[in-house]
């Protein structure tokens, strides 16, 4: 099963329990062992791609502004990248400026979708039952890119996704078990950054770097040392020929 083969499921449940004149939201960035899996609840038309003349990529966030303010701020996205997304208006995003924050998101190895796809005018919050409804996609999502890590934002996803009732202030830089098909994840619940949650945003930004530290510094330094040492290997062998 590949991604784009849970889109059409995606856009019937847009029918039920999206606004009509809006389309899905599905996912962005790495799709193949990103090293993070970022988790949010659901899209607003705020994003450019939801209405349905967009014939682009459908992402999460394209458009909006303060979201990237925390990827910036825990270095997964260049300050050139940051500041060009800062001074556009929603307008001035087309296809290919879309295409180029993502492109440099999947050279980050991160992973950006939603629990919910269902795409609403505005930021009125989902109930557990529609949430429900996208669980198991969702775990087909996850299975299929297959992350090294999961953060999960906000209590009400944390504890759709774990199965548990989840309070982000009560387990900050705490990992849970998900098991999807037998594989094992780690997943992390953060503050939601935006929106209603935007006053939590240095904690997210706070908590995600230590997560960063403590789960991804080790490969990150072993994937240096791997191609340093590939480059030393091919000078000595230079080397020893002369």
């Amino acid at each position: 099963m590949k991604l784009e083969d849970l889109n059409q499921e995606y856009d019937k449940m847009q029918q039920k329990y999206g606004a009509q004149e809006l389309d899905s939201i599905y996912n962005g960035g790495c799709t193949t062992n990103p090293d993070i899996c970022f988790v949010f609840m659901n899209p607003t038309g705020k994003n450019i791609a939801s209405v349905k003349s967009w014939h682009g990529r459908k992402s999460p966030w394209l458009g909006t502004k303060n979201i990237w303010k925390l990827f910036y701020n825990v270095n997964l996205l260049t300050e050139n990248t940051y500041q060009q997304i800062m001074n556009k208006k929603p307008k001035d995003w087309d296809y290919a400026f879309c295409d180029y924050v993502y492109n440099e998101l999947e050279q980050k190895k991160v992973f950006i979708t939603n629990l919910g796809k269902c795409t609403q005018v505005d930021a009125r919050p989902l109930s557990d039952e529609v949430l429900n409804k996208y669980l198991d996609l969702l775990l087909k999502e996850i299975d299929i890119v297959k992350p090294r890590i999961i953060i999960t934002f906000g209590n009400q996803v944390s504890s759709i996704i774990l199965n548990t009732k989840i309070s982000v202030s009560q387990s900050r830089k705490t990992p849970y078990d998900l098991n999807i098909n037998k594989t094992k994840y780690k997943v992390y619940p953060v503050y939601y950054p935006v929106g209603n949650g935007i006053f939590n945003i240095d904690k997210a930004i706070e908590d995600i770097k230590w997560i960063i530290n403590q789960e991804l510094w080790v490969l990150w330094l072993s994937k240096f040392l791997q191609v340093f040492f590939v480059k030393f290997l091919k000078k000595l062998r230079f080397c020893l020929k002369f």
